[in-house]
């Protein structure tokens, strides 16, 4: 099979087909403008000097100007990628029953399985590299569209830097490849054979709720991060630069991976329960289904879950920062400035995880459509048996549900957790004499406007923001309802009864 012939043969095919290379040329069109926006911000230069002499003066926004805030940025933009990588893994099993089809009509044509296995890693693979390639160009587009200095001469965003020409292309080539690899590891059961495709399935032990353990790693790991600091500090010696780092990073994927694959036993219990406790055709089809498949609820609510873990730990952030300025005000040490920054960065954190939400909701809806079209059989000989649509669509709504409530619910609790094993902590100020300005920071950058007080020892609680994860959940849940109810269009015509015909 020459290069030539693999191009042509990946990029046969029907509409399924090309509505699956446009969705994952979309989601890596995506993925690739978040991650090229933040090597941007890791790629702008630090001048040489000291604590507050090495900004990078030429922006207005402090994210970008103060060289320690430009990590966190460059991370919240890499999350974004997040759930568009877990869009474009459901993208790819798009229309999965015609694809099938068409890699038996190619082995029988006298393909080997290897060179089928290279045909959807190549197909795969070029809707990527068209994604990133349309990602590139408009990156490099609006890097010119808004390169827009304000009256005194201050950047809005960091266009005047690139990032290095290797990067770019790592980014550029790197995605297409992990989506060509992803496309192999989804096909690693199926067999084309020349009368068909066969699917291996390997009967698998009920999911138990080991995972946990990786919870509770993670949430501990965010609680230590304050007693490691303390022994260090008794023995005078400043922690390792890389541990903080460590605790944070491995306890947050511990927690997450704790989560997601905890949703697996969720689904499955959510299914015994049904089945148990359930009345009617609508719950015991849909709790047949979530224990006969568990896992996919991990693998459709994965990008989800992460989201309403990044909202709940920014909730959790926020009151700890509430109560920090609380605290400040009352000694007289806080300046609206600096508050309104702070305040104004996790709402820019809060949009992002609105639009993790929305992005993870994309990855719901191709989801959900493609397995209403994969059991489009089952769901024809349902009708044509006499059960009505509407038990069928109740079914769907209650597969999607169930497992997606208690997952949402454990998702909030284990994000508030990891940021609320620090910042939940009581804070005991005062009981000491500190010089405070009443001005603004301008004026008290005279000495003389300091003035000594006794400030009585006082402790502040953080308040648990009951509104804002009520928020972040709704939300969640409002996009799982908003995805079934764009699914349940694709029932009617998913469950016409020539559909028993098709293959």
């Amino acid at each position: 099979m020459t290069p030539v012939v693999a191009l042509r043969l990946a990029l046969a095919g029907n509409r399924t087909d090309t509505a699956r290379v446009v969705l994952t040329a979309l989601s890596a069109a995506l993925a690739a403008l978040a991650a090229l926006a933040a090597l941007t911000v890791l790629a702008i230069p630090t001048p040489p000097g000291g604590r507050g002499a090495n900004n990078s003066e030429q922006y207005g926004n402090a994210l970008l100007r103060e060289p320690g805030l430009r990590g966190g940025t460059a991370v919240a933009l890499l999350l974004l990628a997040v759930p568009v990588l877990a869009l474009a893994g459901q993208c790819v099993r798009l229309g999965a029953p015609a694809r099938d089809r068409r890699l038996a009509a190619f082995r029988l044509a006298g393909a080997s399985p290897g060179q089928v296995t290279v045909l959807v890693a190549v197909e795969t693979g070029l809707a990527a590299l068209s994604g990133t390639l349309v990602g590139l160009g408009t990156y490099l587009v609006g890097r010119v569209l808004l390169h827009r200095p304000d009256a005194r001469g201050l950047l809005p965003l960091p266009t005047d830097v690139l990032p290095s020409p290797s990067t770019i292309a790592a980014v550029v080539l790197g995605l297409p490849v992990l989506a060509g690899l992803v496309g192999v590891v989804l096909l690693r059961r199926v067999t084309a054979t020349p009368l068909g495709v066969v699917r291996r399935i390997r009967r698998e032990r009920a999911p138990g709720p080991w995972a946990g353990l990786l919870i509770v790693a993670g949430v501990a790991a965010y609680g230590l991060l304050v007693p490691v600091g303390r022994w260090y500090a008794a023995r005078g010696q400043d922690p390792p630069a890389v541990l903080e780092p460590l605790l944070m990073l491995g306890g947050a994927l511990a927690a997450l991976v704790g989560v997601v694959v905890g949703t697996g036993w969720l689904s499955h219990t959510a299914g015994r329960l049904l089945h148990r406790w359930g009345r009617g055709p609508a719950t015991l089809l849909a709790a047949r289904r979530l224990t006969a498949d568990p896992w996919a609820g991990s693998r459709t609510l994965a990008a989800l879950l992460a989201a309403v873990i990044v909202g709940a730990g920014a909730a959790g952030l926020r009151a700890s920062m509430l109560a920090d300025m609380t605290a400040n005000r009352a000694i007289g040490q806080s300046f609206a400035a600096s508050d309104d920054f702070y305040l104004n960065t996790m709402d820019l954190v809060d949009r992002a995880v609105q639009v993790a939400v929305a992005l993870a909701a994309g990855g719901l809806v191709v989801a959900l459509v493609e397995g209403i079209v994969a059991r489009r059989r089952t769901y024809a000989a349902l009708v044509a048996s006499g059960v009505p649509r509407s038990v069928i669509g109740r079914s769907v709504a209650w597969q999607a549900l169930a497992p997606a409530v208690p997952a949402t619910v454990l998702a909030l609790a284990v994000g508030l957790l990891l940021t609320w094993t620090t910042g939940g902590r009581p804070r005991s100020y005062g009981g000491q004499t500190v010089q405070v300005c009443p001005g603004d920071a301008a004026g008290c950058a005279d000495p003389s406007a300091l003035r000594t007080v006794w400030v009585p020892e006082s402790v502040v609680t953080p308040e648990l923001p009951w509104g804002q994860l009520a928020g972040v959940g709704a939300t969640a849940l409002a996009a799982v309802l908003v995805t079934v109810g764009v699914g349940l269009l694709f029932l009617r015509t998913s469950t016409a009864v020539e559909e028993i015909r098709t293959g």
